[in-house]
């Protein structure tokens, strides 16, 4: 591999991880917003309108894909430290928040003490509960993907990222409700139909991507001249 090569390599990867890490920060900072989304009709679960969930979900699958297309590419190292530096990201960003909170707004200020509270204050919390479920859920996703792709050769790149799609978004789907219901964030009543909302919402979104990762790996495939089971080893291109 050329130097041209070994340098595009390396931006594309770093502009993978901006767009994972940004993803991820602005779904926790977002979270608290609701709306209602339902091209069925008026169906509930549990309660719950289908599609009734928090626009935080919204950039959160993007992080799957972008896992799933790094896995692929550059392979599961690569992958697991995206996912590390999207939990520092996180909490660091959770840091600024309390700090922000903190510091008491001035008579002129455009926006008050308790209107920064209502938009910012459960944001914290929600930070914990989803980076306890992301934890879970991305490692469990990497996991599985290679366990799919080595048992596969390589082959039916479908398969590997909708099934480990599909167990990641369940757990993570599952647990961070459940924390923010322990946390008293949301009320347990909403439990299920959250859970069950989410994750179909989640599933939805991860068949909707599946093409779009078959198109960035046949992209990066020919432009690095990879073989179907070959990655890109940045620590060792020369």
């Amino acid at each position: 591999m050329t130097l041209k090569d070994r340098k595009l390599a390396q931006r594309i990867y770093l502009y993978l991880g901006a767009l994972f890490i940004t993803s991820l920060v602005v779904s926790n900072l977002i979270f608290q917003k609701f709306f209602y989304w339902n091209p069925f009709g008026d169906f509930t679960v549990f309660g719950v309108s289908l599609f009734e969930v928090s626009v935080g979900i919204l950039p959160y699958p993007i992080t799957f894909l972008i896992t799933d297309l790094i896995s692929e590419i550059y392979g599961r190292k690569m992958a697991n430290q995206i996912v590390t530096a999207g939990i520092f990201a996180s909490f660091f960003s959770m840091g600024i928040i309390l700090l922000a909170e903190i510091a008491p707004a001035i008579p002129t200020s455009p926006i008050n003490d308790q209107t920064f509270t209502q938009v910012f204050a459960l944001s914290p919390i929600a930070v914990l509960a989803s980076m306890i479920a992301y934890l879970l859920a991305q490692y469990v996703d990497v996991a599985i993907y290679h366990f799919w792709k080595k048992l596969t050769n390589g082959k039916y790149l479908w398969l590997r990222n909708n099934f480990s799609t599909f167990l990641s978004q369940f757990l993570d789907t599952f647990t961070v409700v459940g924390l923010l219901c322990v946390f008293k964030v949301l009320p347990w009543e909403l439990f299920f139909g959250l859970v069950v909302s989410g994750f179909i919402f989640k599933i939805f979104i991860a068949f909707v991507d599946t093409p779009f990762l078959y198109f960035f790996v046949y992209i990066m495939r020919n432009r690095f001249n990879l073989k179907p089971n070959e990655e890109l080893d940045l620590d060792k291109l020369e």
